[in-house]
């Protein structure tokens, strides 16, 4: 389906020395503020107490961090649950304090202010657990990565393969950079949008790459500047409706799904941008640079020499 087809073939490579540069300086400055200023990880993997409680008219948030602050929880994170009514309390790790002795101090410290707040449910979350989600999400991202290579490689070619995953981790140091200078929370939920880009992100590549193998058959006579220019200008329109209607949807959880859903769709709308921009403005580059030809596809044929008879 096409909306607008263009005409001429924008030259994207004719600036892919500056968009690499840009791409780049973007990585390099999201591994500084993660290696000096680290994720800013929430009760998921740090461990603590995660409390739900219900107000029999819409809860003022402000009003429950006053009220948390007061009992000696400062540091308690309150937002809103699915309705105005539900409260999600987050409280990090406490030494020497239990999770249910803790649930009882903050509903005590709530019915001071409302005798009518009632408690939905109680999880506490041990270090330990912490620690091994860490360990897994690490784990599950370098799966995912190699699984993704993999793929690639046997339905193209290595070189293919090598400029898909430095695109697609491009992506996501750059989403858990933006996560480690604005210290936003870094949950499970945000782990699984950033899994999500991945998929998101090597789908867009491989439609590209899909178009310049077919390209290096169809366009015998071009450059291959000139066959990777055509290739992502055909998939322009398709880029667009795809990226335009996943970015909808986004954007509603983004607005309008309160703060459970806030980082999640934030996560998920930045990398919905850089894959757009790695895989037109990183991946081709790379693939160009790590001499991408049309040998590669079309293996030359073998011309048998004749004997000549005595």
């Amino acid at each position: 389906m096409e909306f607008f087809r263009i005409k001429r073939d924008i030259p994207f490579m004719s600036y892919g020395r500056y968009t690499t540069a840009i791409s780049l300086v973007t990585f390099l400055l999201a591994v500084f503020f993660l290696a000096t200023k680290g994720l800013s990880f929430g009760v998921d993997f740090t461990g603590g107490t995660v409390i739900e409680v219900h107000y029999a008219q819409p809860a003022d948030l402000a009003q429950v961090r006053e009220q948390l602050g007061a009992a000696g929880l400062p540091d308690a994170q309150v937002q809103n649950f699915g309705s105005s009514h539900d409260v999600l309390i987050q409280i990090p790790l406490k030494k020497n304090i239990a999770g249910a002795k803790l649930s009882e101090q903050v509903v005590s410290a709530l019915h001071q202010h409302d005798a009518s707040v009632e408690m939905r449910r109680v999880e506490f979350v041990g270090p330990q657990v912490g620690r091994d989600l860490i360990n897994n999400g690490a784990m599950a991202l370098l799966l995912v990565s190699l699984g993704i290579v993999g793929y690639l490689w046997i339905r193209f070619e290595w070189k293919f393969g090598l400029s898909a995953i430095i695109a697609n981790l491009h992506d996501v140091v750059i989403i858990l950079g933006f996560f480690a200078f604005f210290q936003w929370e870094f949950s499970l939920s945000v782990l699984a949008a950033v899994l999500a880009v991945l998929g998101y992100s090597v789908n867009e590549s491989v439609v590209v790459f899909d178009r310049i193998r077919e390209n290096f058959r169809k366009m015998r006579g071009a450059e291959v500047t000139e066959i990777i220019d055509n290739a992502i200008t055909r998939t322009m329109s398709r880029t667009i409706i795809t990226h335009g209607c996943t970015q909808m949807m986004v954007g509603a959880m983004l607005f309008l799904g309160g703060e459970t859903l806030h980082y999640f769709a934030m996560a998920l709308t930045i990398g919905i941008m850089f894959s757009i921009y790695s895989s037109v403005l990183v991946a081709s580059p790379i693939l160009l640079w790590l001499g991408v030809s049309r040998e590669d596809f079309i293996k030359p044929e073998k011309v048998e020499s004749e004997e000549v008879l005595p």
